[in-house]
């Protein structure tokens, strides 16, 4: 059984920092694109950030660009997402994602994930 759990969110103040990790079971996605995509109440899940197998490449959507990273840890079966200097329109619930096949492309289309996990909750206040 393929699972990939978040975790990580909570709530900061603007400006601050947070780490999410997702880690995930059930099979090796050590050389499959792994990606974070979030979902603000009220809105369509959008695109992140997104890591191929060897972290060499790594798109972000513009409004993230600067201020998260995405790495990955292939020997601890986690991908990660460093977001600083958190602004409140970053606030969303963030789902992490894989590719079923390996060295594929990243890239911020929902369906070219197979897999997703339950989400984490991120808050930031004014």
């Amino acid at each position: 059984q393929v699972q990939l759990v978040e975790s990580g969110g909570g709530l900061v103040q603007a400006g601050g920092s947070l780490r999410l990790s997702c880690s995930h079971s059930g099979r090796s996605f050590s050389r499959s694109v792994l990606a974070w995509f979030r979902q603000a109440p009220g809105k369509e899940r959008e695109f992140v950030a997104a890591i191929n197998w060897t972290g060499g490449t790594t798109p972000y959507a513009d409004s993230v660009k600067g201020r998260f990273t995405i790495s990955r840890d292939n020997a601890q079966n986690t991908v990660y997402l460093q977001m600083n200097i958190l602004k409140p329109e970053d606030t969303a619930v963030y789902y992490c994602a894989a590719q079923s096949r390996g060295y594929g492309v990243p890239g911020p289309y929902q369906n070219l994930y197979d897999y997703w996990g339950q989400g984490t909750q991120v808050t930031v206040s004014s």
